[in-house]
Formats: C-alpha cells, sequence, structure tokens
C-alpha cells in the first residue's frame, strides 16, 4: 500500500511537531516507511495499528528515547538531536507503556519529580511546584493517595498518577502509550477527555497510541495509521477510520455504526 498523508493543505509554519521521510525497523522488519507528518497545537492524534507495527518504537523515537534509522524528526522546526535534555523536557513529556516503580517514594514525590525541567535556579520544589502537582492529582481524581506509596496503589491508580506527572510537566507536547491501560471504564472516559481539553483550551497537541478505536475517534481530531506492511495513512480522523481502512490496518474487517451523535466501530465476528 502507497503510504498516503490526507492533509488537504500545507501548514507547516504552525507545525509544533513534524517527521519527514522518517523510517524505522527492528532487525530486519520494516515498521515504517517515509513518514511525512505534521502535527499543530491544538490537534489530538490517535496512533492505531496491530501489536508489533511500531506504535511504541514511534512514540519513543519522536519522544527521543531511540535513534531513528533515517530522516528527520523536528520539534518546533528545530532538529529533535539538537534540542539539550533540559530544553526537551519543556516541551515533551512520554508516557510509557509500563513501569516499575523500584524504590519507595509517595505518589506527591513522583509527581513532583515532573517538575526538575524548571528548576534552573533552585533545588527543591517551590510552592508552585506543589501546587501544580496537587491540582494533576486532583485533576485525576488521586489526590487522596498524596502520601501513598506508589508500590502499594493499584494499576489503575498508578497509571492516573503517571498521567498526573505527564500533565505536572507542563509540556506542549503529550506522548501517551495506551493511557486508557488498566482503567476502569469511568477513568477511561475522564482521562480521555481531559487530553481532549488539554488540547481545546491549553493549546497543546496529544499523540496517543490506542487500541480502543470507539475511545480513540470519540476524542482525537486526527489518525494516524500504521499498515502492516511499513506505509501508513494519516490525516482528518474522519478521511482516515474509515472501515476500509481500518479494516485493512488491523487484518481484520471492521464495522461502523451510529448511535445518536456517536460513531462506533465493532470487530466483525463470524457466526
Amino acid at each position: 500500500m502507497q503510504a498516503r498523508n490526507l492533509f488537504s493543505a500545507d501548514l507547516s509554519s504552525t507545525n509544533l511537531l513534524s517527521t519527514k521521510q522518517l523510517c524505522l525497523s527492528v532487525g530486519a522488519k520494516t515498521l515504517l516507511r517515509d513518514l511525512d507528518w505534521q502535527v499543530q497545537a491544538g490537534q489530538c492524534w490517535c496512533v492505531i495499528g496491530r501489536n508489533g507495527a511500531g506504535k511504541s518504537t514511534l512514540l519513543r523515537s519522536l519522544a527521543r528515547l531511540r535513534e531513528i534509522e533515517s530522516g528527520m524528526i523536528q520539534l518546533h522546526g528545530k532538529d529533535i538531536r539538537e534540542w539539550s535534555l533540559e530544553e526537551l523536557a519543556k516541551e515533551r513529556a512520554y508516557l510509557s507503556q509500563s513501569r516499575v516503580d523500584a524504590f519507595a517514594y509517595r505518589v506527591i514525590e513522583t509527581v513532583l519529580s515532573a517538575r526538575h525541567p524548571y528548576h534552573d535556579t533552585h533545588y527543591w520544589e517551590t510552592a508552585q511546584d506543589h501546587e501544580i502537582a496537587l491540582q494533576a492529582l486532583r485533576l485525576l481524581d488521586v489526590e487522596e493517595l498524596a502520601q501513598r506509596d506508589v508500590r502499594s496503589l493499584s494499576g489503575g491508580e498508578r497509571q492516573r498518577v503517571a498521567i498526573a506527572a505527564l500533565l505536572a510537566q507542563d509540556a506542549g507536547l503529550l506522548l501517551l502509550d495506551e493511557p486508557a491501560n488498566a482503567l476502569d471504564l469511568s477513568h477511561q472516559v475522564s482521562v480521555m477527555q481531559i487530553l481532549a481539553r488539554e488540547c481545546k483550551n491549553e493549546n497543546k497537541a496529544v499523540v496517543m497510541v490506542s487500541h480502543d478505536l470507539n475511545l480513540s475517534y470519540g476524542v482525537a481530531t486526527h489518525a494516524l495509521l500504521m499498515m502492516p506492511d511499513g506505509s501508513y495513512l494519516c490525516g482528518d480522523k474522519a478521511q482516515v477510520m474509515t472501515i476500509e481502512n481500518l479494516s485493512l490496518c488491523l487484518a481484520h474487517p471492521i464495522e461502523r455504526f451510529v448511535h445518536g451523535d456517536q460513531v462506533l466501530f465493532l470487530p466483525s465476528v463470524p457466526v
């Protein structure tokens, strides 16, 4: 399949993040070939693909946590490799798919650690840092856990604390690998709504990996589909997330339904 960018206009002057001829691979397998892609402030992107398609590899590359094979990633028009780590930490925040807590940090300390990029002239956290951390915990409905050992939390509680830390970092680009992982239904919805508001109200950009087509479609403005052959489709979600494209991307027939104002996608199950 030929890679396609379905943007209708050149908005390069407002790009927060862009890639040029980006290629990703693992061993002899090509994950992504010649990705030309632009992300603007205010946009919420969902990244969709099968297991092993390279979604997490792409996010780690965008966060500059791995070397790329070829091509370029730019942040505000500047090669991401030219940013200092301190300045990069103020521009992009990254949520990994999983984490291991080796030490007995309290929840509030875990979130406060996201404020370190702003400690240029002081060592200890300020009152403002504490207020930002508490606001993030409050937003994620985990403020009452502030003094708990992070190792004592459930998987869903730990995930919400991780997202609170991501928000406390106050970066303009949020990269999230399966943010709804381990969350119950109500918190899945609330987290997705929070991310959508960060784009709409704070003019931030979100790029998130998600296996839930319905949650993604409900909050995303745009979609990037990573195809099994290393090609891709990207653009407005309504143009990209068609049943034909999704069926090809996920290697399984997908059906589309409309219920009130909601668009729903379901896998076709043979009987």
